[in-house]
């Protein structure tokens, strides 16, 4: 299928996943929401592709929420806690999907993944940096809770419970050396390379058993241990609607 704001291709058993809305840094508007729900859910009995290989057009994997489009800032019928929470799950499902497809996906960020851009980066298997990258859960400098899309739930088993304070409750920038450094990235990769280190694993990832992948990261998943993934999302949802809410009252 063709799709408006994503570019998919496939090369034999890996299927090419480009998030492209190169001028505004791939943020995401409510177009390549659907798109990107449609994407994945579509994956799900997709036995052909075996892994998965995300990345962005232009400078950026993904800038989060366009919060240039009034469509999604100031909505005609206004935000309420129920529609926003309706809203928000729209979003935060993609987490669940990518985490449920049986397809590993591997990460090659070659730009700024901001907001729910650094969710979706969280959500991949693996992730490959550009140097130049930089990460950033930007929740809380707009004044939402700093825990969104799954990364109260991610981030601490990626990197720690201590690093994952230090950015979800500040919203600082996580540079591609510090990812890195905590096991966001598990390799920096010049951007010109990028493409082709990610397919060198996806390839390796693709000549064993399908099988085998999808019960492997099935394993990986349910052995994470605590609150489920699901719930953990469900519990950021009612608090980001909330604050979304207070928002919309205070204007």
């Amino acid at each position: 299928m063709q799709y408006e704001t994503l570019e998919f291709k496939q090369e034999g058993a890996i299927g090419i996943l480009t998030f492209n809305r190169p001028n505004s840094l791939n943020a995401i508007n409510f177009k390549m929401r659907d798109d990107f729900r449609h994407f994945l859910k579509a994956r799900f009995d997709d036995l052909d592709t075996r892994v998965i290989v995300i990345t962005g057009a232009g400078r950026g994997f993904s800038a989060g929420l366009d919060i240039r489009d009034p469509e999604i800032i100031n909505p005609k019928q206004g935000y309420t806690p129920k529609s926003a929470y309706e809203n928000q799950r729209l979003y935060s499902d993609f987490i669940l999907f990518m985490r449920q497809c049986p397809q590993p996906i591997i990460g090659a960020i070659n730009g700024v993944a901001v907001g729910a851009g650094f969710s979706i980066a969280m959500a991949c298997d693996i992730r490959l940096a550009a140097p130049e990258v930089r990460f950033q859960a930007a929740y809380i400098n707009l004044g939402f809770g700093g825990a969104d899309m799954g990364s109260s739930w991610l981030l601490p088993r990626i990197a720690g419970t201590g690093n994952a304070a230090r950015y979800l409750l500040t919203g600082d920038f996580i540079s591609a050396q510090e990812a890195l450094r905590i096991g966001l990235v598990q390799e920096i990769v010049d951007k010109d390379k990028l493409m082709g280190a990610a397919m060198e694993i996806a390839k390796n990832m693709a000549g064993k058993s399908p099988l085998g992948l999808r019960l492997t990261k099935e394993a990986l998943d349910r052995n994470t241990g605590g609150m489920s993934l699901e719930d953990a999302i469900r519990l950021e949802d009612r608090n980001q609607a909330l604050t979304i809410a207070q928002l919309a009252l205070a204007r």
